[in-house]
């Protein structure tokens, strides 16, 4: 089903594409708005890759307070500027490795063919340091109440509480800091 603030996103798409230009899209935004949700629904339709800012969160020796301490500083952007966004930007085809939370360890590569269409989505991916790269951008916003709504419906109490105490503030001292709905092309509000 897709709402008008979706079709604003569509036509935007459609139009980069019509135009023969290549296209790789920054899904960013608060967690629990809709930016999978929405990329899934981005590959359904036009069937571009999708990769995740979630594969590319810190790995253990990575993780020093320093580096915790800088807005959007727990997400490993080196390793996607290296693995995805540098190769999509030369029209190359990706090998990507991702980072699985519960052996905290990398997965073997995996080779994404280079389509002239792809997504990156997930919180931070519009971090300055990769801005750049993105020919197109949007962000998901929601309200806190309903994020905590969301939250609590898909998680069990345990793991929703480390969204409250842990994830939710490192993502809001990223966007606080660095502001990255001011760099994107459209700012939608929450996916149903």
């Amino acid at each position: 089903m897709t709402g008008p603030a979706e079709s604003s996103l569509f036509a935007l798409i459609d139009s980069r594409l019509s135009a023969g230009r290549p296209l790789t899209l920054a899904i960013d935004g608060c967690c629990a708005a809709g930016k999978t949700t929405l990329a899934r629904r981005l590959q359904e339709k036009y069937g571009c890759p999708v990769f995740h800012a979630d594969d590319y969160f810190l790995q253990p020796y990575q993780r020093t307070p320093e580096r915790l301490a800088q807005p959007g500083g727990n997400m490993d952007r080196e390793r996607l500027l290296q693995e995805v966004l540098l190769p999509l930007s030369r029209g190359e085809d990706v090998i990507c490795r991702r980072f699985d939370c519960s052996t905290m360890t990398l997965q073997p590569p995996v080779r994404i063919p280079y389509v002239p269409f792809q997504v990156v989505e997930g919180t931070y991916c519009m971090h300055p340091e990769l801005a750049s790269y993105y020919s197109a951008s949007v962000f998901l916003r929601i309200s806190d109440a309903a994020q905590r709504r969301r939250i609590l419906s898909r998680c069990p109490p345990e793991q929703a509480q480390q969204f409250f105490d842990r994830w939710i503030p490192l993502e809001q001292f990223y966007f606080h800091q660095l502001h990255p709905e001011k760099h994107c092309d459209l700012i939608l509000d929450a996916l149903p």
